[in-house]
């Protein structure tokens, strides 16, 4: 994780000053048991840059944590996406022209607008590139977003999922840093630290003289707090509350997670064989819940790797256990990655939203494993169709940054039937949520259905 930032112009030089770094000496500190470092790469009278990074110990990322027992760490982007975690790293190396305030004498400075550009990555975000720009943008910005290219010595892809953002304009360095410490967490799809009341203050202070002006304030807000009593308390119209007041009677569309739930409810309804039910990648147990439901279901096992996501999925079942005719989930923690003989021979397997997340090569192995030892006599995968993305104006973008891989149709059609070659089953697929003429659906489903007669 790295941000770097150049200066040019009369007084470029005064950057040091600024942010209280002697250019001759690189800087290097741990923060919060972490290496950061500066340095500056040019230094002249009309030009001059630095850079600072993070060096990130993925141990000491997580030993503190609670959740010593989950193991999605192993797979998760905190070590080298710039985030909010990289800004409350770098924070204190840069508070000095964050705040504005360097030695007297070098205060002029403080409001002298630079021709600056900044440039950090990579990033992890699923917000489309159009979104990035209209964050950015509003403040005199031009706004550059690259897409490095990977040579891998395997047939995989060739261009990285992972975004570098630069920012070109005229604007001071104090100005520059607010932007970014208030704009990168909103980029961000995880925060890293409890939010509380500090956190609208934070904003508050870092937005002065300017965020009330961005046409997405409301949206700034909403991804900077993420909680509804937080946005309250921030006393920001969120887009939601917006629309509502704009017109009572528009309903608002069913959300595709919903969307996508009920297709799956519905298709193991009709299944002529649903007793014992596998819910892989299982999550805090939303599905799992509703499939205790529906009649003929006797067992549900709700495998997830993740423990913080089983402890919520545990108090959601206990939930649901007081109605009536509820079949309680058993949380089992697995993954796909490793062979549970308590998953053989199940009636029915789902994988919701769960393949895009592996990286593709490794794929063949998981479906071995799933139709030669579990053999259920359903499976139901459910992935994004990559060719719907262009409804959502993300152009090259994948919809969630732990995606490793979007099909479109026609991809995803051909590995289904790759596997009816070799294994005894029968595909459905089918596409979940609004059809559009020339891309789709948003998401496609397959069923595959075990041929009778075959062991």
């Amino acid at each position: 994780m790295q941000l770097s930032m150049k200066v040019k112009g009369e007084g470029a030089e005064n950057v040091s000053r600024l942010i209280a770094k002697n250019p001759s000496n690189p800087y290097e500190r741990m923060e919060k048991g972490q290496n950061v470092r500066l340095a500056f790469t040019t230094f002249e009278a009309y030009e001059a840059e630095f850079i600072i990074y993070v060096d990130v110990d993925p141990i000491e990322l997580v030993k503190s944590g609670s959740n010593h027992f989950d193991i999605t760490h192993y797979i998760n982007d905190r070590e080298f996406a710039v985030s909010s975690l990289f800004c409350s790293y770098i924070r204190k190396t840069l508070g000095t022209a964050l705040n504005g305030k360097p030695k007297e004498e070098y205060s002029e400075w403080v409001h002298h607008a630079f021709d600056l550009e900044v440039s950090f990555g990579p990033i992890a975000s699923h917000l489309p590139d159009q979104r990035i720009q209209e964050l950015f943008e509003p403040m005199g910005y031009a706004v550059e977003i690259e897409r490095r290219d990977i040579d891998y010595t395997f047939d995989l892809k060739t261009r990285s999922t992972a975004r570098y953002v630069t920012l070109k304009g005229i604007v001071t360095v104090q100005q520059a840093l607010q932007h970014l410490f208030i704009l990168i967490p909103v980029l961000d799809n995880f925060k890293h630290y409890f939010l509380d009341e500090r956190e609208i203050e934070k904003i508050e202070r870092y937005g002065e003289g300017w965020l009330d002006a961005h046409p997405l304030k409301s949206y700034i807000y909403e991804q900077s707090l993420r909680f509804k009593d937080l946005v309250k308390q921030a006393n920001v119209a969120t887009n939601t509350e917006k629309k509502q007041k704009n017109d009572d009677t528009d309903q608002a569309k069913t959300p595709l997670n919903e969307l996508r739930y009920q297709a799956i409810l519905k298709k193991v309804q009709s299944l002529p064989a649903k007793g014992t039910v596998v819910d892989f990648g299982s999550g805090e147990g939303k599905l799992a819940t509703r499939l205790g439901f529906i009649p003929g279901i006797g067992e549900i096992l709700a495998v997830e790797p993740s423990q913080s996501a089983q402890l919520k999925a545990l108090e959601r079942f206990e939930k649901a256990a007081a109605k009536p005719n509820f079949i309680q989930p058993r949380s089992v923690w697995g993954s796909l990655f490793y062979y549970d003989a308590q998953l053989q021979g199940a009636d029915v397997i789902i994988l919701c939203e769960v393949i895009e997340h592996i990286n593709e090569e490794r794929l063949p192995g998981i479906m071995n494993t799933i139709f030669t030892f579990y053999q259920p006599k359903s499976l139901i995968v459910t992935t994004p169709n990559q060719e719907y993305n262009a409804v959502y104006q993300m152009n090259e973008t994948m919809r969630h940054a732990d995606h490793r891989f979007e099909w479109n149709r026609r991809e995803f059609a051909s590995w289904c039937e790759a596997w009816t070659q070799d294994f005894p089953y029968s595909i459905t697929i089918e596409g979940i949520g609004e059809e559009n003429d020339e891309y789709g659906s948003p998401t496609q489903m397959c069923t595959f259905e075990r041929k009778e007669g075959d062991n």
